[in-house]
């Protein structure tokens, strides 16, 4: 039986669309387990090129079930609209299943997530403004709608003005904006309960029975461990658990299913969002990373923001690997560090005390912590079209062996492009 985590040692931004595309030929299923909208992944294959926010990244490989699993935030709006893009750009219907236990971001989530972010101003937390925060405070306050609620329009209603009760009183005296009514929110939902009728069904049932069968299953993340709202970088994260722990909890399978973990790792960093970022450039020189980066540069999937960007940093690294309880990693974007004749890295942090370490602090000590950098050989040339680990440049494969040492994970895959099939194996 295997069932694989796919996720982000990182801020997230590492590269999990790209291999969780190219890994999900071989899975009969791959499962979003949590997030919503809020991070894309990028997608380059013989179709073209796609930035998703709501489907699986399996949906281009025809014989994959592609599942929005319990620990979803579900945005209806932007899974119909991504569905329509594939059958547009000549995409084959994929194969879909929606979890009836699965919960929405509503309208008024988003509006909650713009007029709080408006109202923090250059204190805000960086929000996409996608409304995932608000969704996530109503889900654990137990106010959240779940897809099976869209199909019992009296139970529907109840829960509906439950939710709106304290938001509308905001609404009014807080923000000063009209209170929200409860019968247009409930014609909206209807459309998307008719949108999403053909895909809901039992997925907990789906996946223990593939589960059980022996079945291939892959578990897709959405950002990356340092976004953990436990053990990232808070209050600078996400709203869900970006970790490997939590992928059987939202895709519903047991505990122990998770047999292998693929942290996916970037060859230098990056992020989008306000935050501590140790290894963080800054002028010309993230200019020339950001526009190196990738296929159209380190660009915000979602949000088209610049993405920070600074040089691998171990301690980060090795931290989000500890915590992802990672059995192996995927580098990406190796090829892009090909224009350097010395490559930076970080080794430790200097902190405000004037002590070094090589321990990932908590937030409060992060904002002072001053990276402590080490230089690598670089290899001065495009490595793009090599398809063979012992074909590289011996620098680069230093560096590879450097960044194994480094996070004390090995490194079995490397990426030297962002399309499918620039992916090299690596066997040691």
């Amino acid at each position: 039986m295997s069932v694989t985590a796919i996720v982000g040692a990182n801020w997230g931004d590492e590269g999990k669309g790209k291999m969780t595309d190219v890994l999900a030929a071989d899975s009969a299923f791959v499962v979003r387990f949590q997030g919503g909208s809020n991070a894309g992944h990028t997608i380059i294959n013989h179709y073209g090129k796609f930035a998703l926010r709501m489907l699986p990244s399996g949906v281009f490989q025809s014989g994959t079930t592609n599942v929005i699993g319990t620990g979803t935030a579900l945005d209806t709006g932007v899974l119909m609209q991504e569905l329509q893009m594939l059958a547009e750009r000549g995409v084959p219907s994929p194969k879909l299943c929606v979890s009836e236990r699965a919960q929405l971001v509503l309208s008024v989530h988003r509006l909650f997530d713009e007029l709080e972010e408006e109202r923090l101003g250059s204190g805000s937390f960086g929000s996409t403004k996608r409304g995932i925060a608000p969704f996530y405070a109503d889900k654990y306050a137990k106010l959240g709608i779940q897809v099976a609620d869209l199909y019992d329009r009296p139970r529907l209603r109840e829960r509906l003005e439950q939710l709106l009760a304290a938001k509308n009183v905001l609404l009014r005296h807080h923000y000063n904006r009209p209170a929200i009514d409860v019968g247009q929110l409930i014609d909206e939902l209807q459309e998307a309960a008719a949108a999403l009728a053909p895909y809901v069904c039992n997925t907990t049932e789906l996946l223990q029975e593939a589960y059980r069968s022996g079945q291939t299953i892959l578990l897709e993340g959405q950002l990356g461990a340092l976004r953990d709202p436990d053990h990232g970088i808070y209050p600078y994260s996400t709203s869900a658990s970006t970790l490997a722990g939590y992928a059987p909890v939202g895709a519903g399978l047991p505990a122990a299913a998770v047999s292998n973990v693929v942290a996916v790792v970037k060859a230098y960093s990056s992020c989008v969002g306000a935050g501590p970022f140790v290894s963080e450039l800054g002028g010309s020189e993230a200019e020339q990373l950001r526009q190196r980066g990738g296929d159209a540069g380190e660009y915000g999937v979602v949000t088209g923001r610049p993405r920070r960007v600074g040089w691998f940093d171990a301690v980060a690294t090795r931290y989000g690997c500890m915590l992802q309880g990672a059995t192996e990693v995927v580098l990406t974007n190796l090829d892009v560090l090909g224009y350097l004749d010395e490559i930076p890295v970080v080794v430790a942090y200097e902190l405000e005390d004037g002590k070094t370490t090589v321990q990932f602090p908590a937030t409060s000590k992060l904002h002072m912590a001053k990276p402590v950098i080490r230089t690598m050989p670089g290899w001065g040339s495009d490595i793009s079209q090599i398809g063979r680990f012992d074909e590289l440049p011996e620098a680069a494969k230093q560096y590879v062996a450097f960044i194994e040492a480094s996070i004390g994970v090995p490194v079995m895959t490397v990426s030297v492009g962002p399309k499918r099939e620039q992916v090299i194996a690596r066997r040691r």
